[in-house]
């Protein structure tokens, strides 16, 4: 269950940061006419922080050293990047249009990241962000005012 809850999390998180990086890149590509391999570096850079981001915190968990995990990710990044440039551009040659394209790379992106991810950046260090002070006096207020005890006092 902890698996599936993961996935869910890191698709919604995906997802809106598909709409950062699809946005951004229609904005670079469709108005300003920035180049192909330009408008993509850009969004994609802009989505890979919003996504590091909050699956760092909310999907994996993790206390691991955030310019560690962000080191990892950018060594994912050094290999998808140009990758993906090269198959984006060669496809945009090929008459493909560029969203498509850019949508066809967001796929692999989001598979391949997210094994990545859980395998590689986060192993053995997932579940280890610890609760801010907020958060743990907030579950203990949430407790009492739930606990049977309270109501048989007030009662």
């Amino acid at each position: 269950m902890k698996n599936f809850l993961q996935v869910v999390k890191f698709t919604l998180f995906s997802i809106s940061a598909g709409i950062i990086q699809i946005g951004t890149f229609s904005l670079f590509d469709y108005v300003f006419h920035w180049s192909y391999w330009v408008a993509y570096l850009t969004s994609l850079v802009l989505s890979v922080i919003w996504n590091f981001t909050l699956n760092r915190h909310y999907t994996f968990k993790s206390a691991k050293n955030i310019p560690w995990a962000m080191f990892l990710v950018f060594l994912y990044y050094l290999a998808f990047t140009p990758l993906s440039t090269w198959w984006g551009h060669a496809m945009e040659v090929a008459g493909v249009e560029d969203i498509l394209v850019t949508a066809f790379s967001m796929i692999v992106n989001f598979v391949t990241e997210f094994l990545y991810q859980k395998f590689v950046v986060y192993h053995n260090a997932e579940n280890t962000l610890v609760k801010s002070e907020d958060e743990k006096a907030f579950t203990l207020i949430m407790k009492v005012l739930k606990s049977d005890s309270l109501d048989k006092k007030f009662a």
